[in-house]
């Protein structure tokens, strides 16, 4: 029971982390805390359920079209919402992205009602080994949410704009006196934010509901993940996403389901009371 629950935290985490990457990579280059990032995870996950069982077409169409929608939805955000805002007082992007999540969320429901929705996933079959039980779809989120981590690494490391992108994140003001186009950087930084999002919605969404306030905890989850790896922190972000998750599925089985969703802030508190920094430095990397 120990690896079958370590299991469910692995896939947990997987997700967590995938969301919390988007977040801390916003965060970390343009200091913006972006509380709609839950409601592009949402959109992402109706996105793929219209497309997938609404129009009858394969998941992996389904998950590339909502990764696309959601990337240009973010990019919109960040070029009407909160590049008009980059002098104003802190408190006005918060407030702005406040307002973007409950204006998403309005719109969805506007849609397709406040219904519990099921999307259902094509790969049905469950792999034993021994006396441990492997879901396909879980298996699949696994392999799929640290294939995008590693291919995020390579993109930032190996290629010019994920240069830039850790050029900002480094230095700004270095940034800008080298010619770095800060709006190109933000809105790539906005697009791969809502990608990753929307992809880990429709990792998830066939082992979960789809429903409008479906992003609400997955993102209070993310922004404890970014704060207890560091603020900015790629690595800190995966590490965070993993401890959650196991402690979410180890503490839920072992002590109580009931109170599962604390476990993530009470880690929290413990962890910064020992090292208020977070597990890492701050700045991507």
């Amino acid at each position: 029971m120990f690896l079958q629950q370590a299991l469910n935290g692995l896939t947990l985490g997987s997700i967590y982390g995938l969301v919390a990457l988007g977040l801390t990579l916003v965060y970390g280059i343009l200091h913006v805390p972006n509380f709609a990032h839950g409601a592009l995870y949402m959109v992402g996950a109706y996105v793929s359920y219209f497309i997938m069982v609404e129009h009858g077409l394969n998941y992996w169409v389904a998950m590339a079209g909502a990764g696309i929608v959601v990337a240009v939805l973010s990019v919109l955000c960040e070029r009407l919402v909160f590049h008009p805002l980059r002098h104003a007082p802190p408190i006005h992007d918060k407030i702005a992205a406040i307002g973007i999540l409950l204006f998403l969320e309005a719109v969805v429901q506007m849609h397709w009602g406040a219904d519990f929705r099921r999307m259902p996933t094509p790969y049905t079959e469950i792999f034993h080994f021994g006396s441990l039980t492997l879901p396909a779809q879980r298996l699949l989120i696994i392999v799929g949410a640290f294939s995008l981590m590693g291919a995020l690494h390579l993109y930032l490391k190996k290629t010019m704009t994920g240069s830039t992108i850790i050029a900002m994140a480094q230095n700004r003001e270095g940034a800008f006196l080298v010619g770095i186009d800060a709006n190109r950087v933000a809105m790539m930084t906005f697009a791969i934010a809502g990608f990753l999002a929307a992809v880990g919605a429709t990792l998830f969404a066939p082992i979960n509901l789809v429903y409008p306030a479906m992003g609400h905890l997955v993102i209070m989850k993310a922004f404890v993940i970014i704060i207890l790896g560091g603020m900015g922190s790629i690595p800190g972000a995966i590490v965070g996403g993993l401890i959650i998750g196991f402690a979410e599925a180890l503490g839920g089985y072992y002590l109580s389901g009931t109170y599962k969703d604390l476990i993530a802030f009470v880690l929290l508190v413990a962890i910064l009371s020992i090292k208020p920094t977070g597990l890492f430095t701050k700045g991507v990397r």
